[in-house]
């Protein structure tokens, strides 16, 4: 049975929050407190939380927003192990305490100067898990969050992932740690580029190749939860390690493990 279409939509009506995240102003929720404070208008009249728009009102955000969002930072982390990206859990602590003056990478070339609110608020633009390690995205801006996790997103994200061959699980007989690629049998290697389902949900394409006999190179651009390790657990592949290099066009570089530098203003993923 169709569902029947509402009036808003026909008409073209939307919520002014909406309207701002899909104009690329902010994310939604950063335009709720940017409405709140009185810095956005529709039509030249103060806007209210809540408000419906049409596509064609014309829509104003005030210098004082801009300059809010201007001293927002995302910060670039290089992941240890035993970390967890996001609140702590289960004693692991959270993967931003690292962000102090003396973790911070001497090879910083942004010329912020870092203050105490910067460490405040930051959260996490696509998770690792916390045996994983490499590129972690940690920010206050609405906007890269979106971009990187947002549900249109389709930014590319690199790993590196070491592997044992387990067609009968990790202590189970028959296990490979060295040479995998003369184990796994070329079918099983397809499997992981596309074919694969997680939660019900069929996986997107994914470029997967070996680096050498003991580790694949996967380009992904989805993430879903500890994906990495539960496809390579379908194809009797297990991961023992596992790090993330690029999101986008940011690479990890030579950013020491345990050490963070901010995006640069002209960095874009």
């Amino acid at each position: 049975m169709t569902e029947p279409v509402s009036d808003a939509a026909v008409q073209g009506v939307v919520r002014l929050n909406k309207r701002l995240a899909d104009l690329g102003h902010c994310s939604r929720r950063e335009a709720d407190e940017w409405i709140a404070r009185g810095w956005v208008r529709v039509n030249g009249a103060v806007a209210q939380v809540g408000q419906p728009v049409r596509v064609t009102d014309r829509i104003e955000v005030l210098p004082q927003a801009r300059a809010q969002q201007q001293g927002r930072v995302t910060i670039l982390l290089h992941k240890p192990i035993g970390y967890v990206s996001g609140l702590p859990e289960d004693g692991h602590p959270s993967a931003a305490v690292l962000v102090q003056p003396r973790h911070r990478w001497k090879d910083d070339r942004t010329p912020r100067r870092f203050e105490a609110a910067h460490a405040r608020g930051l959260a996490p633009a696509g998770r690792l898990d916390i045996d994983s390690t490499g590129l972690l995205v940690l920010t206050q801006d609405g906007r890269v969050a979106k971009a990187l996790i947002g549900e249109d997103s389709d930014v590319e994200k690199e790993y590196l992932v070491r592997v044992h061959y387990a067609p009968h699980g990790p202590k189970g007989p028959g296990l490979v740690a060295s040479d995998v690629q003369a184990a796994l049998p070329p079918e099983r290697l397809a499997l992981l580029r596309h074919g694969l389902s997680l939660d019900g949900h069929a996986l997107k394409p994914a470029q997967v190749e070996w680096q050498n006999p003991e580790q694949l190179r996967f380009v992904l651009r989805e993430g879903r939860k500890r994906q990495i390790r539960r496809m390579c657990e379908q194809v009797g592949l297990h991961v023992v390690g596992l790090k993330r290099i690029r999101i986008g066009r940011i690479v990890l570089g030579a950013l020491p493990l345990g050490q963070w530098r901010y995006l640069g203003p002209h960095e874009r993923f």
